[in-house]
């Protein structure tokens, strides 16, 4: 074998070499949860994947997009309400792509835009809200938030799923006045309990003493109950309480004493004896 023939073979086996790599760099594996956009000089060519597919080398271009839920982390926003009252608010998104096309084509960065919707649409919908919507309807917000950021990111084929509003920073001085109205609020309803249980208390001590007095037997059997309970307890002194009934009449024969002794009567002597003869 000659020397031309041993550098044309190198020379093929090069070529060949240069050939297969360039036909294996056409290759292209998209996972499950991917999609790849196809570009041939420059135009869209379509979607492939998942899977296995081949592109032709150096005029094809592939741009891979992730279909799975993304977390959008919105940073801290200082917002005015519409009562005037400054907070940071941040908040979280959740979204995916639907539409790998539009994602690519119809706007450059899909999820740095998501971002920037997101804060312009949080600062909007809480300037336009009160502090106690804030803080009392986050549902109501979340909603909003949702369906306004979705559909100005529809266009770009992005459906947001979620946002929810993560932490509501309020200024120390407001924090400390809510503090305040809590503890009044508390306070407040602690009375009114304790005066309805006092109401209701006192209903039934009037229903109870109605009932005794229509029904002497049933005084008689509570005063009896309360002697028991005296007896029970372990008191070195006693007090019996009697009915008014029961000391009437010793009162009225004292108060006809005083009255004798006051007007110098003396009660009647029996005279003495005469003897019989």
């Amino acid at each position: 074998m000659t020397d031309l023939s041993v550098v044309v073979l190198c020379i093929g086996g090069i070529a060949a070499f240069i050939v297969g790599l360039t036909l294996l760099s056409g290759l292209r594996i998209v996972n499950q949860y991917e999609r790849a956009v196809v570009f041939r000089l420059g135009t869209f060519a379509g979607t492939r994947g998942p899977g296995l597919f081949y592109v032709t080398p150096w005029i094809t271009s592939v741009r891979k997009v992730d279909l799975r839920t993304l977390t959008i982390e919105v940073p801290p926003q200082e917002i005015i309400t519409r009562d005037n009252v400054t907070m940071k608010v941040s908040a979280v998104v959740y979204f995916n792509v639907v539409d790998p096309q539009r994602a690519i084509i119809n706007v450059a960065d899909y999820l740095r835009a998501s971002v920037q919707i997101a804060q312009t649409t949080l600062r909007n919908v809480l300037g336009q809200s009160d502090l106690d919507q804030v803080l009392a309807e986050r549902e109501v917000i979340n909603h909003r938030l949702q369906v306004i950021i979705d559909e100005q990111t529809e266009p770009w084929g992005v459906k947001v799923t979620t946002v929810a509003l993560k932490d509501v920073e309020l200024p120390l001085n407001l924090q400390r006045a809510m503090a305040k109205q809590a503890e009044a609020e508390r306070e407040k309803r602690a009375k009114i309990i304790a005066a309805d249980g006092e109401l209701q208390a006192s209903h039934q001590l009037s229903e109870a003493a109605h009932v005794m007095s229509m029904e002497p037997a049933t005084l008689q059997l509570r005063y009896l109950q309360t002697l028991t309970e005296i007896a029970v307890e372990k008191n070195s002194t006693i007090i019996f309480p009697l009915p008014i009934d029961l000391v009437e009449p010793f009162a009225q024969i004292l108060k006809a004493a005083a009255a004798r002794a006051t007007n110098g009567t003396a009660p009647p002597t029996t005279p003495p004896a005469t003897p019989s003869n």
